[in-house]
């Protein structure tokens, strides 16, 4: 069954790559886990990331490589229904990442994150690739 879970979840990953490259999370190891990346552009200043598999995370970061972008704000969506607005409003040097962003509620489940951002002039008009990684605490564990 669980096979059949993480083939579906694979199959539903790959028809959302004209949003975002979405990787399926199947570690519910503590830690830090790559939750999806994408490369941003001149023409786009928002990009949307669904959350599939073990969707649990405390906090997030985002990694930048290539170019550096400004950060503007960001919405969480969690599977209870609920979502969260974050304004961040700070340059990311490529490389380099932001800084650690805590979710509302501890660790809870991601259904997608959306995140505005604006891509920073460079000399070579170079498109940034951006990583966002999630935080498993698993603080509820017995």
């Amino acid at each position: 069954m669980k096979k059949i879970i993480c083939i579906l979840a694979i199959a539903i990953a790959t028809v959302n790559t004209a949003v975002a490259q979405t990787k399926v999370v199947i570690s519910d190891k503590k830690g830090w886990h790559k939750i999806g990346q994408t490369t941003v552009d001149f023409s786009k200043d928002r990009d949307e990331v669904k959350v599939v598999g073990a969707d649990r995370f405390a906090a997030l970061i985002f990694k930048v490589e290539d170019a550096p972008i400004d950060l503007v704000e960001l919405e969480v969506y969690y599977e209870s229904g609920d979502n969260q607005k974050i304004k961040v409003g700070y340059p990311v040097k490529a490389p380099g990442q932001s800084k650690e962003i805590d979710l509302n509620g501890g660790e809870r489940s991601i259904k997608k994150i959306v995140f505005v951002y604006k891509t920073l002039p460079n000399r070579k008009d170079v498109k940034a690739n951006v990583e966002i990684w999630g935080l498993k605490t698993n603080t509820d564990e017995k």
